[in-house]
Order: structure tokens, then C-alpha cells, then sequence
């Protein structure tokens, strides 16, 4: 099912400090709760899927896509330690700022995501990838900033898919039916 250092991070890092006042009280729920501008909070048996299906490890170098809260950021600082190194992107200024306040890792940064650009190409290659966000097809560019031995847990066409790169070689297998907020890039 959900491994137990995902489950563990999940009670360290409380969801209540990542939602607005106004959903807080309902942090509890195993369900998408909004976060304003048309963004949500993901349900947290589909924050654990996807962490489980990431094979974190203390010490990983992290892009987390489409961060909002920075809830998901905080969970892989968390199984990642102090020695891990979290980059968050974000599309919306107003969650950016939102997710650096709640935030209390130094070791995890939120970044304001530039027009035209996925993820953060220029800090890469990363270990792990997590999307949270609906892409059309699989995102190339973020495929372009996996290292070798790296794994990607993206969601595109409603499923959700888990990239291993391997010596160079690209293995994709699916991992069920999910929704998601679009990918805001006019690429995908």
C-alpha cells in the first residue's frame, strides 16, 4: 500500500499549516481541498500514492512540480532529511509566498516558475521528480532534467505514470486512473 516513511512524513508535516483558514478544519479529509486561484490541496491518499511510487531517499536532489501549498514540498524534505536538496515551482506568486512562509525546512526552496519554462532546468539533473498536475502527454522537458537512475511520478492523459531512466533507456509504467489540475504550459 503507502510506504511507512511516506505515511510517517505525513503525520510530521501537518496539513492544517498549508491550507487557508477558511479549509483547514477540514484537513482531516481524504480529499482535494482548494487553495485559491483555482488551485487545490491534493487528496493525501494520492499525495501517499505518488511518494510511495517515487522511492524517495535521504540525501535526493528533488524538483517538485506545480508545489501549491508547498504541502508536498514539505513531505519530500521531510523523507529526504537535511541533507536532501527540495526545489519547489510554483506557477501562482500568491502560493509561492504562501508555501515559503509555511515552510520550515531551509533545505526546501520555492521557486516562482518562468513563462515558457517547466521545472527548473538549469538546477538539474534532479534524483527524483514529483508533478502534481495534469499534463496532456509525457513532459519531455522534465524528462530532460532526470539523472541517470532518476524517477519521475507525473500524471498525463488521467492516469498516473512512474519514469525510471536507467543507463539512458526510459521505462514508463501506469499506475491508475487520477485527476488533477491542468499543467498550465501551452506546450502540453
Amino acid at each position: 500500500m503507502f510506504a511507512a516513511t511516506v505515511l510517517a512524513a505525513m503525520r510530521a508535516q501537518d496539513r492544517r499549516r498549508f491550507l487557508p483558514p477558511e479549509v483547514a478544519g477540514e484537513h482531516h479529509r481524504d480529499a482535494p481541498l482548494p487553495i485559491g486561484f483555482g488551485q487545490t490541496n491534493s487528496q493525501p491518499s494520492t499525495v501517499a500514492a505518488m511518494l510511495t511510487l517515487l522511492e524517495t531517499f535521504p540525501g535526493m536532489r528533488v524538483l517538485d512540480v506545480g508545489s501549491g501549498s508547498g504541502w508536498t514540498s514539505a513531505l519530500l524534505g521531510e523523507l529526504g532529511g537535511p541533507e536532501s536538496s527540495v526545489h519547489a515551482v510554483e506557477l501562482v506568486p500568491e502560493l509561492v509566498e504562501r508555501a515559503r512562509a509555511a515552510l520550515t525546512q531551509p533545505w526546501v526552496q520555492v521557486h516562482h516558475a518562468r513563462p515558457g519554462v517547466l521545472g527548473l532546468p538549469e538546477l538539474g539533473p534532479f534524483d527524483r521528480i514529483l508533478v502534481s498536475a495534469m499534463a496532456r502527454e509525457l513532459p519531455g522537458d522534465l524528462i530532460d532534467q532526470l539523472g541517470d537512475g532518476g524517477v519521475m511520478v507525473a500524471p498525463w492523459r488521467d492516469v498516473m505514470h512512474r519514469v525510471r531512466i536507467t543507463d539512458g533507456a526510459m521505462e514508463i509504467t501506469e499506475h491508475g486512473g487520477y485527476r488533477f489540475v491542468p499543467l498550465r504550459d501551452t506546450r502540453f
